[in-house]
């Protein structure tokens, strides 16, 4: 029987007497995209942080391919909801970054995955800018592909795209489901909208408020399939499943009013 990819068993977290996360055991499958998706300040980021190796759980072990997480390390990589640019590198300079503590990796073989991330984010045009020439959009872009570059088997973002505009929201989302599939990495996406979970999830963990306990672990893909397009979120399916979450969650709030 093979074992689970990535196991959270028996996770809790307290800040001195505040307790953050409830008792959490979830198993994640290798190449999936799981969001964790509660209202804010729930613990969700706190639980993900520890996937990351930042935060350290007060109670349980958190296994990767078998490994404890004991702290953060090169297989998985964060993307945070604030541009996280370098601004006195250009964007192929930013890319490089997350590949300079590589010893693996040969220059020629560095310059490559610049070129392969840069095709793949659709900035290849803008290489030599600077963050500050760029849109907001593209320099979170950037950010993911630095991300990439460094080779994490996991990918945690903490709400990457919340300061972005409806617009560009929606075409990151489509673009992140794409280079999910392409690159075949198992991602942790950390969100408070309902909308932007159901888009882009293979499955949903819905979190209480805090301190976060899991309210439902929902299978998406079996209700949505696994291609998400615009016209996705103006299916019946994809209505009735936003609209089913949503009452899960007021039925929460109302409970804890």
């Amino acid at each position: 029987m093979t074992s689970p990819y990535l196991t959270l068993q028996g996770i809790t977290k307290r800040f001195a007497e505040t307790a953050v996360v409830s008792t959490t055991t979830m198993s994640i499958a290798r190449n999936s995209l799981v969001v964790f998706l509660g209202p804010s300040g729930c613990g969700k980021t706190t639980l993900m942080r520890m996937v990351g190796g930042l935060d350290l759980p007060t109670t349980g072990t958190i296994t990767l391919d078998g490994e404890t997480v004991s702290g953060p390390d090169r297989r998985r990589g964060m993307v945070f909801q604030s541009y996280s640019s370098f601004p006195w590198l250009t964007v192929e300079g930013n890319i490089a970054f997350g590949m300079h503590y590589r010893r693996d990796l040969t220059a020629s073989q560095k310059a490559e995955r610049v070129q392969h991330y840069l095709r793949l984010i659709r900035l290849e045009e803008f290489a030599k800018s600077f963050p500050n020439r760029i849109s907001g959009g593209m320099r979170q872009r950037v950010a993911i592909a630095r991300s990439l570059a460094a080779g994490p088997d996991v990918l945690l973002m903490d709400e990457p795209f919340g300061a972005l505009d409806a617009l560009t929201r929606e075409r990151l989302q489509v673009e992140l489901r794409q280079i999910q599939a392409e690159e075949a990495k198992t991602i942790i996406f950390v969100t408070h909208d309902v909308e932007e979970a159901v888009f882009l999830a293979d499955r949903i963990i819905l979190f209480s408020a805090r301190p976060a306990r899991v309210l439902h672990d929902i299978d998406v893909t079996a209700v949505l399939g696994n291609e998400r397009t615009l016209e996705s979120r103006e299916t019946q399916a994809f209505f009735n499943l936003r609209n089913d979450i949503l009452h899960k969650i007021r039925n929460e709030t109302e409970r804890n009013l």
